[in-house]
């Protein structure tokens, strides 16, 4: 089985998507979960977590629609406003009452303030988070977001946090630092994982990235995660600006194909399973509808 650990949809009909545009005009549309399913299974993806894309309950609600109806979606990384304990708190016991849903994420890498994790109401959230028992995504593209991944892990050492496309290392970029030390720095913390994905060029727009461009880059989070604590994922729709989903799994496939097995299997569906706690039911059932699937897989199953 492989589990895409990082996928979208949204519907700017229904929520309130701000950094959607003209200017992002490939990606500027409505995107449901049923238009990815022809890449998916080329690449022989059978189940999939949706991650949020808006800091509101529409968003959350539109995921959790999809997962009503499309069996592959096994896991649900949802919105709480983390800087407002009373409505997190109602909010976190509304969302546990869905075994889809797994994690929460804020899109921090927009706002203004890059310490926005660090303060007193935000870190009540994060214990609310942890309490619940689910895992926290932390959105980080600045050397000051993964800089924090190691305050908060120490700050709340019961929480589960994944860093969504390993921090968006400085692929295509002459200098490493600080993004190579800081990674290590935060997987000192074995809570801490991370996962391989949306790694799209930092020189030359998000199309100019190439296979041996990537390469150190992954080959630096398996030397400091180790498979154990790294997990594939897609990005589509976003990833249609870098290439398509089919060019990306091309390239993290091959990478990926070069591991020890049990180490692809680790990156390509166990790390996801454990780290999100997925719902044997909800794999399940994506299984079955995988075997229903007229299209075979286009690339050998993980041994």
């Amino acid at each position: 089985m492989i589990i895409d650990a990082h996928q979208h949809v949204w519907d700017p009909e229904r929520a309130a998507y701000d950094w959607l545009g003209p200017e992002l005009a490939p990606i500027d549309r409505t995107f449901v979960f049923e238009e990815s399913r022809d890449a998916l299974r080329r690449a022989g993806v059978t189940a999939s977590v949706l991650v949020q894309a808006a800091d509101n309950d529409e968003d959350t609600e539109l995921m959790l629609d999809t997962a009503a109806r499309c069996p592959e979606v096994v896991g649900i990384v949802a919105y709480v406003p983390l800087d407002d304990a009373a409505r997190s708190g109602e909010r976190l016991a509304q969302l546990r009452r869905s075994k889809h849903v797994v994690g929460v994420r804020n899109l921090i890498h927009n706002l203004a303030d890059q310490d926005w994790l660090l303060r007193d109401d935000v870190d009540a959230g994060l214990a609310a988070v942890a309490r619940a028992g689910l895992a926290f995504d932390l959105v980080s593209v600045l050397p000051r977001h993964l800089e924090h991944a190691t305050t908060i892990a120490r700050r709340h050492p019961g929480l589960r946090i994944v860093i969504d496309h390993l921090s968006k290392p400085p692929v295509g970029g002459d200098d490493r630092e600080p993004w190579w030390s800081l990674i290590e720095q935060a997987a000192q913390n074995p809570l801490v994982y991370a996962k391989v994905s949306g790694l799209y060029g930092t020189v030359g727009g998000p199309g100019a990235w190439t296979t041996d461009g990537i390469r150190p880059f992954f080959d630096r989070a398996l030397e400091v995660f180790g498979p154990d604590r790294l997990m594939y994922g897609g990005d589509w729709p976003v990833s249609i600006a870098a290439g398509g989903y089919d060019r990306v799994w091309a390239a993290l496939s091959e990478l990926i194909g070069e591991l020890a097995p049990d180490e692809r299997a680790a990156i390509l569906s166990d790390t996801a399973y454990a780290f999100y706690r997925l719902d044997d039911s909800l794999l399940a059932a994506a299984a079955a509808a995988a075997n229903t699937s007229a299209s075979p897989p286009a690339s050998p199953p993980v041994e």
